[in-house]
């Protein structure tokens, strides 16, 4: 049975941070990290050396206590507060995602990530009756007690933050937490940071880049109960979204539109493949009224007090490191999938991976896979 969360003290706050932000731990290596090593300190002692055994020349680099230090500061300074993913306060559908971001910043009513919330996206060239449509969505799904979670882009985004305002809305950003992006979005973000809550997984004062808006988006499906869809062409974030809402157990919604306007093709394509129908709040209401409550409630194993793995023998992984380099290529392959083909136990496997993404030598895809670089 899972272990009650608890705080964190400001030693393991700072080793938490340290690690997280050391070069090649992403979310899924750094739970790996601590389910093998206990802790974030013990974690960032073994890391120059699992680096090293997976391959990497030049030293690897680890946060240093002062950078941390200057974060948590930062981070204090703009009236934001850090969330580890242990911790009571973190939102528990987030905690349940595989690759639950292990610190968040968030800005505003912390409480309000403990409330049942929906999320609302769609296009940012989105149409006048698109636009207009998921603020009134928003605003009644908000009187109805949901807190609505949107990434605070142009069109339905900003929609959808200005409906449920008044009821309580989270805004996800790509960046840091100080950063305003779109910058015409500025008033509107820091009148969600005053009556509602920012969350963002980058550092403070990190741009928003490409990359970063695929790693926001499962923040907004991670937070949610489900996804709401309103106008979204075929090959736009917000289908990255509904798909990732889809891979965390969470339900699927969208509204329909014109078969003649590019900005549906998308929310359309949702209703045929099972996303059910929106036309009004009802239609959502009802969908998450049937939902049973446990499937969120099922916490993560906690990540404290519990028997550390032992780590595997040194010549068992020094031909397991072969035996796993030889199944790997550019291709992405499921770990699973790694598993079976290597032939070897997954405790071994998974240690020798986690060497490989230290050195820099494979990189993390969607769906649990690895590739080499």
């Amino acid at each position: 049975m899972a272990q009650p969360r608890r705080p964190l003290s400001d030693a393991e706050r700072l080793d938490w941070l340290r690690l997280i932000r050391t070069e090649n731990v992403g979310p899924i290596t750094f739970h790996r990290l601590l389910e093998q090593y206990g802790t974030a300190a013990a974690a960032l002692r073994v890391l120059p050396d699992l680096a090293r055994r997976g391959g990497r020349a030049k030293p690897l680099h680890i946060a240093s206590r002062a950078e941390a230090e200057r974060e948590l500061a930062a981070n204090a300074g703009v009236g934001a507060r850090l969330l580890c993913a242990c911790e009571p306060d973190y939102p528990e559908p987030l905690a349940a995602v595989d690759d639950a971001p292990p610190v968040i910043s968030v800005m505003g009513h912390t409480h309000l990530l403990r409330r049942r919330c929906v999320a609302m996206v769609g296009a940012r060239n989105a149409s006048l009756n698109g636009r207009t449509f998921a603020e009134s969505l928003a605003r009644d799904l908000g009187r109805a007690g949901l807190v609505v979670v949107s990434g605070l882009a142009r069109g339905i985004d900003t929609a959808a933050h200005r409906g449920a305002l008044d009821s309580g809305t989270v805004a996800v950003v790509a960046g840091g937490i100080d950063v305003v992006y779109p910058e015409e979005n500025r008033a509107l973000q820091d009148a969600i940071a005053e009556r509602g809550a920012v969350v963002a997984e980058s550092a403070i004062g990190t741009t928003p880049q490409a990359r970063h808006f695929p790693r926001r988006n499962r923040l907004i499906s991670g937070l949610s109960l489900g996804v709401l869809v309103v106008e979204a062409a075929p090959r736009s974030g917000s289908l990255i979204t509904a798909r990732m809402a889809l891979e965390q157990g969470r339900e699927v919604f969208a509204v329909p539109g014109s078969p003649r306007d590019p900005r549906c093709r998308g929310t359309n394509n949702l209703i045929r493949q099972g996303a059910t129908l929106v036309e009004s709040a009802d239609d959502v209401l009802r969908t998450l009224a049937s939902l049973r409550p446990p499937a969120l409630e099922e916490r993560r194993r906690d990540l404290f007090d519990i028997p550390v793995p032992a780590v595997p023998d040194e010549s068992e992984l020094d031909r397991a490191r072969r035996v796993v380099l030889e199944n790997l290529s550019p291709s992405a392959v499921g770990i699973d999938e790694l598993v079976r083909g290597c032939q070897l136990s997954p405790p071994v496997v998974l240690t020798v991976v986690l060497e490989l993404e230290l050195a820099g030598r494979v990189q993390r895809q969607p769906g649990n896979q690895i590739n080499l670089i």
